[in-house]
């Protein structure tokens, strides 16, 4: 991740910059803030701003006028509670904005997530950086056989050369042309530059883009369940996952219940749930009399370890 002059100034400048305030804050997050942390190669993410904290969460469950006397143990049974039981607006209550540099395939797979405030860098105003998401070679991998939207096995050797080689030359051609086209420079004070928003059209989707992504804690762990999963694509997964780190500091004692119950989680249909009855009482059940189908029935053998 590099950074420049300008924007190492720009972050320095809104870290030293205090003020006192009556509302909650949160120590391990204050210590994050502004501060970018680097993903995949080029990319970053970083908090910008939050509002509320754990005792938000125990609040507005209780509808309580302050944080009260309980004991924390207490309130993080009830959030685990919440959390176990679905009750999801207590979360709600919570608030937290990002700046995130990323891929715009990433970003537009992203995007699918439509409970945020987003603003993105706009390419009909500005010019877009000459930067692009190169996979490092362990990331490289071909078309999974027997799943349409996940990789198999990591190329090697000259597959990986030529797959690496194609992406670096395509991206850098296209971008050559995209400052040609907009002719910005007047390199050719003869030629009329393309207007941006046309120029635009001609970059690759591993250019990188930048927004201002904003949501609330229960749409946050929605995200996070779905992305810092072991099954989501690596990219976007990196994402999620330095951002879990932050929502942990954040909010501890609801990053607990929500690893734990939703995260680290397994769901079981209630034919599975009767099959699993069936099977622990002794009885022998086969996939053919179980009411599952193939797959359903090697998901949940994977996810019981058998």
């Amino acid at each position: 991740m590099h950074l420049t002059e300008t924007e190492q100034a720009e972050i320095a400048a809104a870290r030293d910059h205090s003020v006192s305030t009556r509302r909650a804050t949160v120590p391990a997050l204050e210590a994050m803030l502004f501060t970018p942390v680097p993903v995949l190669d080029h990319g970053f993410v970083r908090v910008i701003d939050y509002m509320g904290d754990d005792a938000a969460v125990v609040q507005a469950a209780r509808v309580s006028y302050g944080r009260g006397t309980r004991k924390v143990s207490e309130d993080e049974g009830l959030i685990r509670y919440l959390m176990r039981h679905r009750h999801s607006t207590p979360f709600e209550m919570c608030e937290i904005k990002f700046h995130v540099k990323l891929p715009i395939f990433v970003a537009r797979q992203w995007i699918r997530h439509r409970t945020a405030n987003v603003n993105e860098y706009s390419a009909r105003y500005s010019v877009m950086d000459r930067e692009f998401y190169i996979p490092a070679p362990k990331h490289l991998a071909a078309q999974s056989v027997n799943n349409r939207q996940g990789r198999g096995d990591v190329l090697e050797g000259d597959e990986a050369a030529d797959v690496l080689g194609l992406l670096r030359e395509d991206a850098d051609r296209n971008y050559t042309h995209y400052e040609y086209m907009l002719n910005e420079d007047r390199v050719d004070p003869d030629r009329r530059g393309l207007a941006r928003e046309l120029a635009r059209m001609n970059l690759t989707l591993n250019t990188y883009t930048q927004w201002y992504w904003k949501t609330d804690l229960h749409n946050l762990f929605h995200f996070l369940s779905l992305r810092a999963d072991r099954h989501a694509q690596y990219e976007i997964r990196a994402y999620a996952e330095a951002m879990l780190a932050m929502v942990r500091a954040w909010v501890p004692a609801s990053c607990r219940a929500f690893e734990d119950y939703r995260l680290g989680a397994a769901t079981f249909s209630a034919t599975m749930l009767s099959v699993l009855r069936q099977m622990l009482a002794g009885e022998a059940v086969t996939q053919a009399d179980s009411g599952l189908s193939k797959r359903e029935w090697a998901e949940m053998m994977d996810t019981v370890g058998r």
